[in-house]
């Protein structure tokens, strides 16, 4: 029998349509998979059995009766610890946060189009303290490990969503971006994510982090994560920034191939420095797709590494986000963002308008890049995942997750479509990650050539282990 826990949110809609599959029967192997695995990666904050059924049986009901919501009526799902979700609290991986500070009745923009989707809820996924960095443990709820080996870290800060999406429990979710981080888990889960470019998926409240900050869906498959951007977008009024609502498809043109694109490559974006295995895996993608007919060169965008400018902004966000909580609050939270926040606090507004200056330039350069190239390709973190519970690997010059996150956070910065697809595995079996990068506003092209490069390859194809034992690993 097929392992429904197992099949994609796609395969999952076209088996409700038939009938063969019912939403009752995939919520509750998702539910099952959650109790085989949860106690192995802690990936979940938060299940609730009962609703996520009694949803279930409302989709299947609607099925039956060819009246379902959408094609993705019924179909189990879960969401960050970050984003509001009505009935039930959103702690943020912290404990300056009680279940009781909030009525917790308002839904974000992103649940609120889920449930108008039919999607099943499942549960809220583990986070590191208000999303801070690129790893997944925090005070109030601990260490959440990678599928694949148990002793490593998935990544973060969406690393409960990854980790869930890897082992089936539940087809998809939605996370949060800042600065990769649905790009970084899903690099080191072999999954796939898109953060989108900025506006098309809606926040509310708005991130203390600022225009840095995104929302975007976390798959097994780029067809899902398109499918799942069809659900996402959509301007809702409480967010200033948003963007209209889409006219069309992400999965219009989805299959239509890279034949003809100018494709960039660089292994480093020029200031990089890559594991030996990560760099041969993000070679042979490249070679991939040149063989299914892109034009591709091997070029650096000219830009220096904006990590100085990055921090600021970012660090500048986690003080505002303790503001409100005062100085006796910076002994309750992980020490090293506490001491961030301290560092912030000096900070000028000649400082900050500094950093905002280094990103609108950098944001022109790569205005002008994609003149010439419709994508840039890079591998989407320089490493392998490292040991789980840990900022950075052994040995590393820093404990800063943007020491090692060095080709994420720039497109951040410029707001600009990035797709991180699964693209091989080092030699003791840990995942590597492709990163395809577009223009603003390309996010179907990103979508498009991450389906081409996953049709022509297996990694997407591969599940973890259930669950993987941990073994001994190379520090980096």
């Amino acid at each position: 029998m097929t392992d429904l826990s197992r099949m994609s949110a796609t395969e999952l809609a076209s088996a409700f349509r038939t009938g063969e599959v019912s939403p009752v029967e995939a919520t509750q192997a998702a539910l099952d998979a959650i109790s085989a695995y949860e106690a192995d990666v802690n990936a979940f904050v938060l299940v609730d059995g009962e609703k996520a059924l009694e949803s279930a049986s409302a989709a299947e009901r609607r099925w039956q009766s060819g009246e379902p919501v959408g094609p993705v009526d019924g179909v189990p799902t879960s969401i960050k610890d970050i984003f509001l979700t009505r009935g039930w609290p959103t702690l943020r991986g912290s404990n300056l946060i009680s279940e009781d500070d909030d009525p917790w009745d308002a839904d974000a923009p992103v649940t609120a189009r889920l449930r108008e989707a039919g999607a099943v809820l499942l549960g809220k996924t583990t986070t590191p303290e208000f999303a801070w960095k690129g790893v997944t443990d925090s005070i109030r709820h601990g260490v959440t490990r990678n599928p694949w080996d148990t002793s490593l870290t998935p990544g973060g800060s969406s690393g409960g969503s990854a980790a869930a999406v890897a082992l089936g429990m539940g087809a998809w979710s939605v996370g949060t971006d800042g600065g990769g981080s649905v790009r970084i888990p899903a690099s080191f889960t072999a999954t796939v994510a898109l953060k989108p470019t900025y506006g098309l998926v809606s926040l509310y409240p708005a991130s203390p982090f600022g225009t840095l900050a995104h929302g975007g869906p976390m798959a097994r498959t780029v067809g899902d994560t398109a499918l799942m951007m069809d659900l996402l977008t959509g301007f809702d009024s409480r967010d200033w920034s948003a963007l209209p609502t889409p006219v069309t498809s992400f999965r219009d043109g989805l299959d239509d191939g890279v034949e003809g694109l100018r494709i960039a490559f660089s292994a480093t974006l020029g200031f990089g420095e890559n594991h030996p295995e990560v760099e041969t895996a993000f070679l042979a993608a490249v070679g991939e797709l040149a063989a299914a007919g892109a034009l591709v060169d091997e070029v650096d965008p000219g830009f220096a590494d904006p990590r100085t400018a990055f921090e600021l902004l970012w660090f500048a966000g986690g003080a505002k986000v303790m503001e409100k909580y005062g100085e006796e609050a910076l002994g309750r939270i992980d020490p090293l963002l506490a001491d961030r926040v301290r560092g912030a606090e000096s900070y000028t507004a000649s400082e900050f308008l500094d950093a905002t200056q280094v990103r609108m330039d950098l944001g022109l350069l790569m205005g002008r890049f994609h003149e010439r190239y419709d994508l840039l390709v890079t591998p989407t973190v320089p490493i392998p995942p490292f040991r789980a519970g840990q900022d950075a690997p052994d040995g590393w010059p820093s404990p800063l997750w943007t020491s090692w996150t060095p080709y994420t956070y720039p497109f951040n910065m410029t707001q600009q479509p990035a797709l991180s697809v699964p693209c091989g595995f080092t030699r003791d079996g840990r995942p590597v990650g492709l990163q395809i990068v577009g223009p603003r506003h390309a996010d179907a092209l990103v979508l498009r050539a991450g389906r081409a490069y996953e049709r022509r390859t297996d990694w997407g194809d591969r599940m973890p282990p259930r669950v993987a034992q941990p073994t001994q690993r190379p520090s980096n």
